[in-house]
C-alpha cells in the first residue's frame, strides 16, 4: 500500500484553532526514507502529471497540501506563477526546501501545517492540489469544505486518492495493527464512489474522475468550486 506524508491526524483542529500533532513523529521519522523511495508506478504518475498540467495556467497561485518532500511541486512549478507547498511534517518540509534551493526554483514557498492553518487565507488560490492525501485525513468532509473555502471562485481541487476499499476492506485489519505499534498513520478505507460523493457534498462540481492506478486503486479527481 502506498501512502504519502500528508496531514494524517486524528483531529484536524480543535475549537481553539490549534492543530493536533498525532502523526508528526511518524512522518518526521520516515521523511528521509520516504524522500529516497522511487515511484512505484511511473507510467501512472506521469499520466497524472499530464492531466494536472492540462488544468494549470501560468497565472495560477497554487496550494499543495501534503506535499511531502515537494517532488511534485518542483515538477509542476514551471507551469504556474507560484506554489505554496505545505505538509504537517517539518522534516519533510526541510527536505523540500533543500531540494528547491538546490534546483534554483524561486516560485515555491514552504509551510508546515494542515489545510486549517492560519497561514492560508480563504479565497486565495486558483487550485489546491492533494496527491495521496485525502485518505489520510479523518475529517474528510471538514477538510474538503476548508479546501473549498481556500479557493477563488471557480477554483479547482486537483487530487489523487488511494481508495483501498474498492480492493478490499480487509486492509483495515493490518492497518489497525500497524497503527497500534506506531508503524502507520490513520488511513481511511474509502471507495471511489464515497470519495466522489464527499467531494460533491462539499460544494464541488466534478470535472474529471478516473483511476490512475489499479493496485491500490487511486482515484484522480478534478473538481470545480461552485
Amino acid at each position: 500500500m502506498t501512502t504519502s506524508p500528508a496531514t494524517s491526524i486524528q483531529t484536524q483542529h480543535r475549537e481553539d484553532g490549534n492543530e493536533m500533532d498525532y502523526s508528526t513523529a511518524f512522518w518526521d521519522r520516515n521523511a528521509e526514507k520516504y524522500s529516497k523511495r522511487p515511484i512505484k508506478n511511473m507510467p501512472a504518475y506521469e499520466h497524472t502529471m499530464e492531466r494536472v498540467r492540462s488544468y494549470l495556467k501560468p497565472t495560477d497561485r497554487v496550494l499543495e497540501v501534503g506535499c511531502g518532500t515537494a517532488s511534485t511541486a518542483l515538477l509542476l512549478s514551471p507551469r504556474v506563477k507560484h506554489i505554496t507547498a505545505s505538509d504537517f511534517s517539518s522534516t519533510m518540509i526541510e527536505i523540500g526546501r533543500a531540494k528547491a534551493k538546490k534546483s534554483g526554483t524561486g516560485n515555491i514557498d514552504f509551510v508546515v501545517g494542515t489545510p486549517f492553518s492560519e497561514a492560508f487565507e480563504p479565497g486565495t488560490y486558483d487550485a489546491v492540489m492533494g496527491f495521496s492525501f485525502l485518505h489520510l485525513v479523518e475529517d474528510l468532509p471538514g477538510t474538503l469544505k476548508r479546501i473549498r473555502d481556500l479557493l477563488k471562485p471557480d477554483g479547482l481541487l486537483i487530487s489523487k486518492t488511494v481508495c483501498i476499499a474498492d480492493q478490499t476492506r480487509l486492509w483495515g485489519i493490518p492497518i489497525a495493527v500497524m497503527r497500534f505499534f506506531g508503524y502507520a498513520p490513520y488511513v481511511s478505507l474509502l471507495t471511489a464512489d464515497e470519495l466522489e460523493s464527499a467531494v460533491a457534498n462539499a460544494g464541488f462540481e466534478i470535472l474529471e474522475a478516473e483511476n490512475h492506478s489499479v493496485s491500490p486503486p487511486s482515484r484522480f479527481i478534478v473538481a470545480k468550486k461552485v
